[in-house]
């Protein structure tokens, strides 16, 4: 089983927007039984995949013996599953903090089942919570959206982080037309790139991946072959 976690120190650079759309191809483009679990007490991910209910649960499983399999659910999507987020995780820190159990998350993915891979999205921030991600991750999938604050967000995050987890940086949001999103790329060609695109807002605002609303469009090709070059590390 592979761990993947969508992380950013920063937040709006589009982390929820790469954990479904890559949770979505390694499941349907690439038959990999996949599941998707969602760190964020905001619940983005959980709004897009799940099937709208509160639950009030989801940090119950790192401070109690949960089973974390009464609590995935599937979604519209064969071999695509859900561990879904809610406002209880907002206290995930503290709770962390106070447990002190330094790879309490990488215990629980290993318990989650037979997956080929878990895709993580995460809240953002240099928290407690990130210092569990970084020690379950196989890999550190980052998104970077051309603009000062989020490259300085991924200096800060690699100052911190480099060296202890393998880091894929994600150009995110990017218009080409732009002279900044330019030279952005042309900094760091080797990136993979995520176009700025209707089709990706359209998707969301319907509740499904860009492959299910756009399956033609530059956004879905593009979440395509970043997931193809994750599979490719991972041998």
């Amino acid at each position: 089983m592979t761990t993947v976690a969508i992380y950013s120190v920063k937040g709006g650079v589009g982390k929820t927007t790469l954990a479904v759309n890559l949770a979505w191809c390694a499941a349907t483009l690439c038959a990999r039984r996949t599941l998707l679990w969602d760190l964020d007490p905001q619940g983005s991910a959980t709004w897009l995949l799940g099937d709208g209910r509160a639950h009030d649960r989801a940090g119950a499983l790192f401070a109690r013996d949960v089973n974390a399999a009464k609590l995935i659910a599937p979604t519209a999507f064969d071999r695509l599953d859900l561990l879904p987020a809610d406002a209880s995780l907002r206290d995930l820190n503290h709770q962390l903090r106070a447990l002190d159990k330094k790879r309490r998350l990488r215990k629980l993915v290993a318990g989650l089942g037979d997956y080929d891979n878990v895709v993580l999205d995460c809240p953002p921030g240099l928290t407690e919570t990130a210092d569990q991600v970084i020690r379950a991750a196989d890999l550190l999938v980052v998104p970077v959206i051309p603009s000062a604050f989020a490259q300085q967000a991924f200096a800060t995050l690699d100052r911190e982080f480099g060296g202890q987890v393998p880091m894929l940086p994600v150009h995110m949001m990017v218009d080409r037309r732009r002279a900044l999103h330019a030279e952005a790329i042309a900094r760091d060609p080797d990136w993979p790139v995520i176009p700025m695109a209707s089709a990706v807002e359209n998707a969301t605002a319907q509740r499904v991946p860009v492959g299910v609303a756009a399956p033609r469009s530059p956004a879905a090709t593009a979440f395509a072959q970043l997931w193809r070059t994750i599979e490719q590390r991972r041998g």
